[in-house]
């Protein structure tokens, strides 16, 4: 299975067959793993990837399920196992 590769910055349309957008706000988008790729930073199987352009974020109920996380220069991704 293909790491998502963060060394040169990530774009969900380097995925897009592989990734179904779930929401977009414009700065963060949520998006569903459809299959084919494994997680930037464990290299495991993933459902949800939550990426941000913002500096900051919050979130009203932390995930229920184990994370990892991957920075670029521009984002920041969370990954959702």
């Amino acid at each position: 299975m293909e790491r998502i590769d963060v060394t040169d910055g990530f774009s969900i349309h380097d995925h897009r067959r592989k990734l179904k957008l779930l929401k977009d706000s414009g700065d963060t988008r949520i998006l569903e793993h459809r299959g084919g790729i494994s997680c930037p930073a464990c290299g495991e199987t993933f459902d949800r990837l939550f990426v941000t352009e913002q500096s900051t974020t919050s979130f009203e109920t932390p995930p229920d399920r184990p994370f990892c996380l991957a920075r670029t220069d521009e984002k920041l991704l969370l990954i959702t196992h």
